[in-house]
């Protein structure tokens, strides 16, 4: 268990603070060199913090899609839950809908095969690693008892009969150890290869492909070889009973349910059948796709991989295999084939089959099995086939198996949102459903699962590479798809269908107003759409603004003699130069370019749900395409959409469709500027026809969507190579990035810097990556071209921007609306702006806004910003309540906007006017007091790595800053303090792909994407670490096992007895003796001495019988006391009526009756 490292950074300059929850009371100032500021001191302000340390615990709460590379599948047909195991050695167990469990084995090995001690509460797990574990299935959380690791042979197969202790493992050499499953030893009976053969062979059979036991006489057992050699060995007497040599592989086996006849699959393509009277040669021989050429002779087929040969009381036989099509047909699909008497049925895959599974009515394997369905487990998606329909339909699949239908690129948790809107959300997006299911109920149905006492609304949000958006529930740790809409609809088709690139419309980053519901979606073509929700359909004219975010000249960046100081004194006038964008649909400037994306320029007809009002795209400008959005923010209250990127920023007023801003970072500044800037030469005009157009942006897409893929194990193709995943494991934490921006230069394309790496002063000696080595000499480096770039091509991106009320100068007196930009450079800066309040006025007067507000200093590129009270609660931004646009005008009633302000004076009754502004960057964190600017607190959170993410969340009715850093450490620090309250090394090996969608949210919990298919949602909360038990389901319910069914006197005379054999007397240590202690080695579990004494009972089954047991005896106890109670009453009238008769004919003599 990791522990939590509760300690002080060296570095770290903060105030002293009372133990706990103590107050904070004249906290000196201090800087990121951890020196005293020179900003006054401010007077005392009373903050009463409640968090402390033992508020905080790390763990994984669940794991929601598909999993990832899967490898091996199990079914339990009582319990009936779903196992499936995965290369990275994880196993997720599947049951009704809210029952979902992940386990992983801690080697990390692929599991190559899964085994349900059926109805017992636990599985068998065999590893690529040639290790066996037993898992205990009757607590929420699965743990291993036991572990078996093979030392001298390699797994290939395992089997373990219904209700037996003895588990079968066939291995690589082509013998077949036997291992009791209680005590997870071996028994030293072992089937050894070469007693298995014909003295007279000389070669070897090859692996163990198949075990199973005969279902006429369980002590026969039917071993199956690679090379086509088939023999059943009889257990009893130790010798082999007949021997099948055929000429092809054998890839499966499959018997018939009386024992009298079994299938083998082959590998060309071929399927024979066998009867046990005549094992010379098969009994038939089918090829079921193989057609008979002109020449007469059979084309030849893909290797069957698997067959399963079930029988049905009402019906023909069902014969259900893998594979098999003809070589040549290219392109094919993969397909599952089921034979059902003589109609064959073909259904194709969209992907490759892993694994399938009949599932049956019986347990039983001497019994007629009565299948009802197929599981199929294809490489990216899980399917169910309803067998007892005659046109074979799919089920419903109740999971969210879909994450990954398009590769996810972004993702946005919202914990405690407005209750209404996931009703809301489900309803539209039921309508657009997929039809022509199964009517039956999902048949993976075990388990048991309870909406737990500590849920509230939360929705996830992932965007997507083909442009498309989800809204999946995730209240009470489960997923469930709500609404999902498409921002490719925006946009004209491309000529040709090509736009120069696969996905134009992948998505960046996407921002949401829960209360507004205005959302707000950037893309990777440097455009931004906004969307309203109303419920009803509508017509409507999309409006498109076209924006110049493009400096003319390089800015070269060297620090100034100022740099170290956290805060400037009030910027004197200026007056800033607006770079305007050409109006709406107006002339595009010669020498710029429009986006290859073309909105839709016609009126169009939109579902309910979210319709798209506005689209901004930014313009290409001297053949060069716009630099990739770095940071957006979208404010109902006020109307407006800012957004910026490495060259500047633009605001956007959404009501009146207007530019209002579009600056240069360098024009932000003023005179207030705190570096000292060199002017290059502009760049000399490049060719600018549309096909260059079209290739240029092309060249772009590729370049950038290149290193994204490349960071994402390949977003678009979900590779399966497993030596590149050991590569990744083998990476350093952050291989290849020097910092935060060589990250940002691959997952955004741009280039950026912090003021933290120090640029030499003079432009004649270049900055060299060997002085930056030397520095942090924590990371290995990358010497890509990409990756030094960042050096040659240095720009001040924005990095983040938040709007709010606020105080933009030291003298101002009254908050006023405000938005606050945060830089690569660590600069912070307030921009003031004027806002109309009459709704009239607010649609018809300009909302005036210009540079001149504070300007603060942090080290590092600016991440977050967050604003608390004087009392340290947390100010919301303002927001507009939503209003339906498309709802029937009423007229008697005015529509009018219905504004939520949180001002930060309306609370300040013990502290008067100002507020707390905190704002964390990738290396430290702050907190300020407005509007004096002072700084109250610093943090150093790191010094030998980066912080990727940080939020201010709500924790335990209170707030707190959480971190993520690229070292992998979650943190988390008080407010207004900055305590380190946790800090756990949770993440060691951290990838690109998690990087980009690691997020915080309110309540404690987080999430990521752990695998292109895969989400792992994380508590950071204690409270809910110790309510998770009681949210998670429960996989193993008591369930009595079904009997066999009475096979008859004649059936069972002349059929024989398999209820004679006991396995005990032939693989126990008394006869069998012990085995090697160097073949293997036994390596107990992990799980404490009160699990392991549960599930060593639940292993034979004898907690859920004896419990079930124990009900049905008290009941028959009931029934017997009542009948005793009955027989005592009839006795005693009997003997009343005795006496009576006996005093009647006492002095009678015999004559006188």
């Amino acid at each position: 268990m990791k522990k939590f490292r509760k300690v002080l950074d060296g570095l770290t300059t903060s105030s002293p603070v009372s133990g706990g929850g103590g107050t904070v009371g004249s906290p000196s100032c201090g800087s990121a060199a951890g020196t005293p500021t020179t900003a006054p001191t401010p007077r005392e302000i009373d903050v009463q913090e409640t968090l402390v340390s033992e508020n905080f615990q790390l763990c994984k709460t669940v794991r929601h899609g598909f999993p990832y590379q899967p490898t091996a599948l199990a079914f339990d047909p009582v319990q009936k839950i779903l196992a499936i195991g995965s290369r990275s050695g994880g196993v997720r167990i599947l049951g009704r809908p809210g029952v979902d469990c992940y386990c992983q084995h801690e080697s990390g090995a692929a599991v190559l095969q899964l085994q349900f001690l059926i109805n017992e509460g636990a599985l068998v797990t065999a590893c690529a690693d040639d290790t066996l574990h037993l898992w205990n299935l009757r607590q929420r959380r699965p743990a291993v008892l036991h572990s078996l690791k093979f030392n001298r042979e390699r797994i290939t197969f395992c089997h373990l009969p219904f209700q037996s202790k003895w588990l079968y493992v066939g291995t690589e050499r082509g013998n077949t150890h036997i291992v009791n499953i209680e005590s997870f030893i071996l028994s030293g009976y072992v089937i050894m290869w070469n007693k298995a053969i014909e003295l007279s062979t000389k070669t070897h059979p090859g692996p163990v492909v198949h075990l199973s036991d005969s279902p006429k006489d369980e002590g026969k057992l039917l071993i199956g070889f690679e090379s086509g050699t088939v023999v059943q060995w009889d257990l009893r007497a130790k010798k082999v009973d007949f021997r099948i040599y055929y000429d092809e592989a054998i890839h499966s086996v499959s018997w018939h349910h009386e024992g009298k006849q079994f299938m083998c699959s082959h590998s060309d393509g071929s399927l024979t059948l066998w009867n046990l009277r005549n094992t010379t040669k098969p009994f038939q021989v089918t090829f079921p796709h193989g057609k008979i050429q002109k020449d007469g002779r059979k084309e030849s087929c893909k290797p069957i991989l698997k067959v399963e040969y079930k029988t049905s009381r009402s019906s023909e036989p069902f014969i259900i295999f893998s594979g098999g099509l003809s070589y040549d047909k290219a392109g094919r699909r993969p397909t599952l084939t089921i034979m059902h008497g003589k109609a064959i049925t073909v259904l194709e895959m969209d992907h490759p089959i892993v694994e399938f599974m009949v599932l049956c009515e019986t347990p039983y394997n001497n019994e007629v099995q009565e299948p009802y369905a197929v599981v199929v487990l294809l490489e990216k998606d899980l399917i169910v086939v309803d067998l007892t329909q005659s046109n074979f339909p799919v089920f419903e699949n109740p999971y969210p198996m879909d994450v990954h239908e398009s590769p996810v690129t972004c993702t946005a948790y919202f914990a405690d949102c407005p209750p209404d809107i996931i009703p809301i959300l489900y309803s539209i997006g039921a309508k657009h459903k997929k039809t022509g299911y199964s009517q039956k109920e999902w048949p993976i149905s075990g388990g048991t699962w309870t909406l737990g006492s500590h849920t509230y609304p939360e929705i996830i949000i992932t965007g997507h590479a083909d442009g498309s958006i989800k809204f999946w529930d995730a209240s009470a740790i489960t997923l469930q798809m709500l609404y999902k809409m498409k921002t490719s609809k925006v946009f004209e088709k491309p000529k040709g269908g090509d736009t120069g690139d696969d996905d134009p419309f992948a998505v960046q980053m996407v921002s949401w107003c829960p209360q507004s519901r205005i959302f707000c979606v950037v893309g990777i073509a440097a455009h931004i759409i906004l969307y309203r929700f109303s419920k009803y359909d509508a017509n409507t004219q999309i409006v498109s603004l076209e924006v110049r975010l493009q400096c003319e000249t390089e800015d070269v960046i060297s620090p100034s003699e100022t740099e170290n100081n956290p805060c400037f004194s009030e910027p004197g006038p200026h007056s800033p130069h607006h770079q305007h964008a050409s109006s709406p649909r107006g002339g595009t400037p010669e020498g710029m370019k429009d986006s290859c994306l073309k909105v839709k320029e016609r009126s169009v007809r939109v579902p309910p749900g979210y319709q798209a009002e506005l689209v901004v795209q930014l313009l290409w400008v001297d053949g060069e395409p716009p630099q990739q959005i770095t940071s957006v923010d979208i404010n109902s209250a006020y109307g407006l959409l800012a957004f910026g990127n490495c060259n500047g920023l633009a605001v956007v007023d959404y009501l009146q469709k207007t530019i209002l801003l579009c600056m240069s970072t360098l024009d932000l500044y003023g005179s207030s500027d705190p570096y000292q800037r060199l002017t290059r030469s502009p760049r000399r005009n490049r060719q600018s026809t549309s096909e260059f157009c079209m290739r240029g942006l092309s060249n772009f897409y590729s370049d950038s969507k290149k290193r994204i893929r490349t960071s994402y194990q390949s977003l678009t193709e979900l590779s399966d190579n497993q030596q590149s995943i050991d590569m990744e494991r083998s990476r350093s934490p952050t291989s290849g990035y020097a910092s935060r921006r060589a990250m940002l230069q691959q997952l955004h394309g741009v280039t950026m810097y912090s003021h933290d790496e120090h640029h030499t002063t003079t432009t004649s000696t270049p900055y060299c990556w060997s002085e930056r080595e030397s520095r942090e000499n924590s990371f290995s480096r990358s010497r890509s071209s990409s990756v030094s770039s960042i050096d040659r091509d240095t720009k001040e991106a924005i990095t983040t921007l938040q709007f709010g009320e606020s105080f933009a100068r030291k003298n101002d007196l009254i908050p006023t609306p405000c938005l606050w930009v945060g830089t690569s450079l660590g600069v912070v800066l307030l921009i003031p702006m004027s806002i109309p309040t009459d709704q009239e006025e607010r649609m018809e007067e300009s909302v005036t806004m210009g540079p001149g507000g504070a300007v603060l200093m942090l080290k590092g590129s600016v991440l977050r910003f967050g604003f608390l009270d004087c009392v340290g609660t947390l100010i919301q931004s303002p927001y507009e309540v939503w209003r339906d646009p498309n709802a029937p005008e009423d007229p008697d009633r005015l529509r009018r906007r219905k504004l939520v302000h949180f001002s930060p004076s309306s609370s300040q009754d013990t502290c008067g006017e100002g507020h707390l502004a905190v704002v964390c960057s990738e290396r430290q964190a702050k907190v300020f007091l407005m509007p004096s600017q002072s700084c109250l607190f610093v943090h150093n959170i790191t010094e030998s790595s980066f912080v990727l993410r940080a939020d201010i969340v709500s924790v335990c009715n209170s707030v707190c800053l959480a971190c993520f850093c690229a070292n992998g450490h979650v943190m988390t620090l008080s407010l207004p303090s900055l305590r380190p309250l946790m800090d756990v090394n949770y993440l060691p090996l951290t990838d690109m792909r998690i990087a980009r969608t690691f997020c915080f949210t309110n309540g404690g919990q987080a999430l990521y994407l752990s695998s292109p298919t895969e989400i792992q949602r994380i508590t950071y909360s204690q409270e809910m670490c110790d309510n998770l038990q009681e949210m998670l389901g429960e996989l193993f319910t008591p369930i009595e096992t079904p009997e066999a069914q009475n096979r008859g006197f004649l059936k069972g005379f002349f059929g024989g007895n398999s209820n004679n054999f006991d396995r005990e007397e032939l693989f126990g240590e008394a006869a069998a003796g012990k085995a090697s202690r160097s073949l293997a080695q036994h390596i107990p579990g992990q799980a404490g001495m009160e699990g392991m004494k549960v599930a060593a009972s639940g292993v034979v089954g004898d907690l859920a019988r004896a419990r079930i047991a124990l009900d049905e005896r008290g009941q028959r106890l009931g029934e017997l006391e009542e009948r005793t109670a009955l027989m005592m009453t009839s006795a005693e009238v009997f003997s009343k009526h005795a006496h009576e008769m006996m005093l009647k004919y006492k002095d009678k003599k015999w004559y006188q009756l």
